[in-house]
């Protein structure tokens, strides 16, 4: 049976009674479409961590609280021995005389021990016996201050302090005008805890 194009006249009787009844769907009464929502922002990627900056030669480190402090190493210089200080003097008198007196191989002609002074007591004592042995003509006198276990005294004073203290007497006024040169002496006469005194000869003596 061959089909039929188009509507009957029934059939298009019906649908003008079925469109006429119907009414057209309002798009905007139904609202804009809803918009799917954005996704989720990505996490921030974690920031490299990078490594502290090393402090620059001389530079204050920076401090905060509740961080203990680091001193930093401390360059300590030790000072000069007095044997080293009198030792690094210019010889002022004859090299082979200063030799011999150095190996202990001249004997003092006088000797002063200080064991037991004060720093007060001291320095009057040695200036009384040096300028005396000065007008009597000697020429080697032996000073004993001892090794420094201490000085006794009113006033607290560091230990060995007349064995630091007797090679600066030594080379200021008044005795710097009679002293010639002064040196530790020969283990033999006291080593550290002495000096050798080589006194000037006197104005007018041969």
């Amino acid at each position: 049976m061959p089909r039929r194009k188009g509507l009957s006249p029934e059939e298009a009787e019906l649908w003008a009674r079925i469109a006429a009844t119907a009414s057209p769907l309002d798009r905007k009464a139904r609202g804009p479409l809803a918009k799917p929502a954005p996704p989720p922002p990505a996490p921030p990627e974690p920031m490299p961590q990078q490594a502290a900056p090393r402090p620059q030669p001389g530079a204050v480190p920076a401090f905060r609280i509740g961080q203990s402090v680091q001193h930093p190493l401390r360059q300590t210089s030790t000072a000069p021995s007095p044997a080293a200080s009198l030792s690094a003097q210019a010889l002022r008198m004859d090299p082979k005389t200063h030799k011999r007196m150095t190996r202990g191989k001249l004997r003092p002609e006088a000797r002063l021990d200080l064991h037991g002074l004060t720093l007060a007591e001291a320095h009057p004592r040695l200036i009384e016996f040096l300028i005396s042995c000065h007008a009597a003509g000697l020429r080697l006198v032996l000073v004993i201050t001892g090794k420094g276990r201490g000085d006794h005294g009113p006033l607290p004073t560091r230990p060995g302090a007349l064995r630091h203290q007797v090679p600066f007497w030594l080379h200021t006024g008044p005795l710097s005008a009679v002293v010639q040169q002064a040196t530790a002496a020969h283990h033999n006469h006291g080593g550290d805890g002495a000096y050798y005194v080589y006194l000037r000869r006197p104005r007018g003596a041969l």
